[in-house]
């Protein structure tokens, strides 16, 4: 363990290890990072522990400086654990560069059936009792640490004092398909209302889309095809999305000797945007994380994306339509157009066909619920499905919601200290 100060807070690194296989515990081992932090003052006190599960899947706790946003709140009256959960961050990671360690494609698609949430809970079961001496602690989910968190509140409540999710309810029985047939309208909406805050990057984005039609680019080995330029709109589901795109539209051409092309800049700040170099478990992991069952994902958001014609970009060009961003989903080409994952394709397909995905969800558990539990509901999130989300809220005994349009899907990091604020005072009764 090391320990460091920066302003109001004391951050202590610390590792754990964990099965790869928990049903195996003498078998492989993994190592797990969580950064522990508590307030400067308070560092030798007895404080309760919360634990934050970020969102993804693939991506690491966030890196806070200080006391800022949340953590501020959280501090003070809690010991934080910012856990970068398995594959993630400074936890063993699985990338192209340590995935062939495991062998080839089926022995790596193996490996990573490991990666989802009901092993993410075991992991958490496991550190608990090293770091609370086996007292519960509180859950805070943000997106996919919420679906986390629900399946805590399936499989081992004994160990929760407490669950707040933000953004993060996940349908207990939907299949991929029915995750995505309820997502482009949901997307669609949003590009709507990006245009209409911003009625220029109609055109704009329609030059851009005919110039990559005619003239794929690469950048950095990364290249650029009108689908993925679409896929920016990935962006459009934070408070600021909307603006950071029309910005970087309007910075798409330059003219040069040559002509008209799109300029390095444009080029640069969209291979920062769509690459998943720094969180590939996204793009492995994402639709495996609504497996349940034999029936495969199936590349689910490709096939269910046919039956919204009008995201066809080329199809756009022909009328005086629209070109529709995407976003929140996961194609085979992005395995052909990203170096980062372009190593893992037939991994990704594997995952893709997978027929024995373990149920996640335990609806007879979480109607008996026990664990106080509160829920930040975005409406029209862009990410989670809210009719989705409701359902499953009212599933769970005693969960208490809060569904606001006053946030996007990143409300927590927006809101400062307002989100934590408002969930753990649902949680006491005092609202």
């Amino acid at each position: 363990m090391s320990s460091y100060r920066q302003p109001g807070i004391v951050f202590t690194d610390r590792y754990f290890t964990v099965p790869l296989d928990h049903s195996d515990p003498g078998g492989e081992q993994i190592e797990l990072f969580g950064r522990q932090a508590v307030a400067s003052g308070r560092a030798g006190e007895d404080l309760p522990w919360l634990v934050y599960l970020e969102g993804g899947p693939g991506f690491g706790a966030r890196r806070f400086v200080g006391a800022e946003a949340w953590l501020g709140r959280a501090v003070r009256e809690f010991r934080v654990l910012l856990l970068d959960q398995r594959g993630t961050g400074l936890s063993t990671p699985a990338n192209r560069q340590t995935l062939p360690l495991r062998g080839g494609p089926r022995e790596q698609a193996d490996y990573l059936a490991h990666f989802r949430s009901d092993n993410i809970v075991r992991d958490c079961e496991l550190i608990r009792p090293q770091l609370t001496g086996g007292e519960p602690w509180t859950v805070l989910g943000q997106s996919f640490g919420g679906f986390c968190a629900v399946r805590y509140l399936s499989a081992a409540p004994e160990g929760l004092k407490a669950v707040l999710i933000t953004g993060g309810l996940p349908s207990l029985d939907a299949h991929a398909d029915d995750v995505y047939r309820a997502a482009y309208p949901r997307i669609e909406r949003k590009v709507a209302a990006h245009y209409a805050r911003y009625p220029q990057d109609v055109e704009r984005a329609r030059e851009i889309t005919a110039h990559l039609l005619e003239h794929p680019t690469d950048s950095a080995g990364h290249r650029l095809t009108p689908e993925g330029f679409q896929s920016l709109g990935i962006m459009l589901g934070g408070g600021s999305g909307s603006h950071q795109l029309h910005y970087l539209l309007e910075n798409a051409f330059v003219r040069t000797p040559h002509g008209t092309e799109l300029s390095d800049t444009f080029q640069e700040a969209v291979r920062t945007a769509t690459s998943f170099a720094g969180h590939p478990l996204y793009a492995l992991m994402h639709e495996a994380i609504y497996g349940q069952g034999e029936q495969p994902t199936g590349w689910a958001a490709e096939r269910v994306r046919a039956e919204f014609p009008q995201f066809d970009a080329a199809g756009a060009l022909k009328g005086d339509g629209p070109v529709l961003f995407t976003g929140e989903s996961i194609h085979p080409w992005h395995f052909e157009v990203d170096p980062a994952l372009r190593p893992l394709r037939e991994t990704a397909e594997l995952l893709a066909a997978r027929t024995d995905w373990a149920p996640l969800y335990d609806t007879g558990h979480l109607a008996a619920n026990q664990v106080p539990v509160a829920a930040a509901v975005y409406h029209d999130d862009m990410y989670v499905d809210t009719d989705h989300a409701l359902r499953t809220a009212a599933s769970i005994r005693g969960l208490r919601t809060w569904v606001t349009n006053e946030y996007e899907h990143d409300g927590l990091r927006a809101g400062g200290e307002r989100v934590l604020d408002r969930l753990l005072a649902l949680v006491r009764d005092e609202v």
